[in-house]
């Protein structure tokens, strides 16, 4: 093979990598450096010189009286052949055709040519997608295997994209040469090089498309705070604002709702769910449960749970099916969930804290015996009877005290003068305060 031959064979075997002509010579080097190394020996020493579509290359020999390493050294008496002026100790350059080194050598170069480039396609790559985990990707379903999709990426045709199966939407199918959205989930290191991870099911995804419909996320006037999906159920997307005159949820939504539904589209009909965040966990799982109406939440800081009260009529929307709509909500909180009907409150014992409005004063019930102005054989008295709380003497009318034996007349309306003054009222604000507790 000549040197214009094999420049115009790898000028057509490379033409179709992107490679510019000063890359293409660099690779050429390398390629026949790898060829010399082969025919004359590892350690041999070259230049080699390309010029438009010739190569020019050059053998770089020691002369010695003794040769130790044949791919570095040549004898005096040889090299005396080729110019009698040549002495010990003078570098040798011999010209050498790429006819000379042989179909394996030159087999050798074409090789590590390939090598190369492939060697640079994994790095343009990983350079190009590294940065771009979680941005959304076109692209042109190849094939299908078992299930996962291969896909032609619009924007590089040449880098390895699939879609697993893991990674798909169980509602959606897809047929070859179909056009196809997703998003870089990550990248994957195989023998063959870099490999794109693309999704149609992660939350990720959902919220590529709401950037990519809703101008203000995507400057960054409305932030997503949260997402969680089960693909092909329900999505759940909190949102709020860095701009109070702009509200979170109508810029999701859209006009008339075309932005969101627009998504709902790509998605195959799957549910979205859009609520405005707090950072109120209460407030914020009210919000979550949507659309069921919540009655009333409580909270407990310690252990990140929170119980929700819903109506019976508005139980099963709480749960939703197969229990996704408070899994969701749970999930998008990050607090556990505890949902329970109005009637199931009341039968636990919950009926003194569940229909109060939400600016209530709440009193929380105490003993008997923390309270002033009960003498002590009334107090043992009640106890007795099992009278032991505040709570549980609020529930006694005047005439059931003279039932407990060891209370008279002149106790009974000590306690009620005791409950009055303990008892909560209405002051002229309309607010209520409780009086004497101790």
């Amino acid at each position: 093979m000549s040197g214009n031959a094999m420049i115009d064979a790898l000028r057509a075997m490379t033409d179709t990598k992107s490679l510019t002509i000063n890359e293409l010579h660099e690779l050429v080097k390398e390629g026949l450096a790898a060829a010399l190394a082969r025919h004359f020996g590892a350690e041999v020493e070259s230049e080699i010189e390309l010029s438009g579509d010739s190569i020019e290359i050059v053998v770089l020999k020691d002369v010695v009286e003794e040769i130790t390493d044949p791919g570095k050294e040549i004898s005096l008496q040889e090299a005396r052949l080729e110019d009698p002026e040549y002495e010990v100790g003078d570098l040798m350059e011999i010209p050498v055709r790429i006819d000379e080194f042989g179909l394996h050598a030159v087999g050798a170069a074409r090789q590590r040519i390939m090598q190369l480039v492939r060697e640079g396609e994994r790095e343009r790559i990983r350079a190009e997608f590294g940065g771009r985990i979680g941005d959304l990707l076109p692209g042109e379903i190849q094939s299908t295997d078992r299930g996962r999709l291969s896909i032609v990426l619009t924007q590089s045709w040449d880098a390895e994209a699939v879609i697993p199966w893991r990674e798909q939407n169980p509602r959606e199918r897809f047929r070859q040469g179909e056009v196809i959205r997703a998003v870089l989930k990550e990248i994957e290191e195989t023998q063959r090089g870099p490999r794109l991870i693309l999704s149609r099911s992660a939350p990720r995804f959902v919220a590529a498309l709401f950037s990519l419909e809703v101008p203000e996320i995507h400057q960054n006037i409305v932030e997503i705070k949260g997402i969680v999906r089960e693909a092909g159920g329900r999505t759940k997307v909190a949102v709020a604002s860095n701009d109070e005159s702009v509200d979170p949820v109508g810029a999701c939504v859209g006009l008339k709702g075309s932005r969101v539904q627009a998504i709902v589209n790509e998605l195959g009909g799957e549910r979205i769910d859009i609520v405005p965040w707090h950072p109120d966990p209460e407030v914020f799982s009210r919000r979550a449960l949507a659309p069921a109406r919540v009655a009333r939440v409580f909270c407990d800081q310690r252990t990140k749970v929170i119980t929700a009260i819903v109506d019976e009529d508005q139980l099963s929307l709480a749960i939703g099916r197969n229990g996704q709509n408070v899994r969701l909500a749970s999930a998008l909180i990050g607090w556990r969930i505890d949902l329970y009907s109005t009637r199931d409150w009341v039968e636990r014992g919950g009926q003194s804290t569940i229909f109060r409005g939400e600016d209530e004063y709440e009193v929380a019930d105490f003993p008997l015996s923390e309270l002033d102005g009960i003498p002590p054989a009334v107090l043992v008295a009640l106890e007795a009877a099992g009278i032991s709380t505040f709570y549980r003497l609020l529930e006694m009318e005047k005439g059931d005290f003279l039932k407990v034996p060891g209370v008279g007349q002149e106790d009974a309306d000590q306690l009620e003068t005791l409950i009055d003054e303990l008892t909560v009222t209405e002051d002229t604000s309309g607010q209520q305060a409780a009086k004497g507790a101790s």
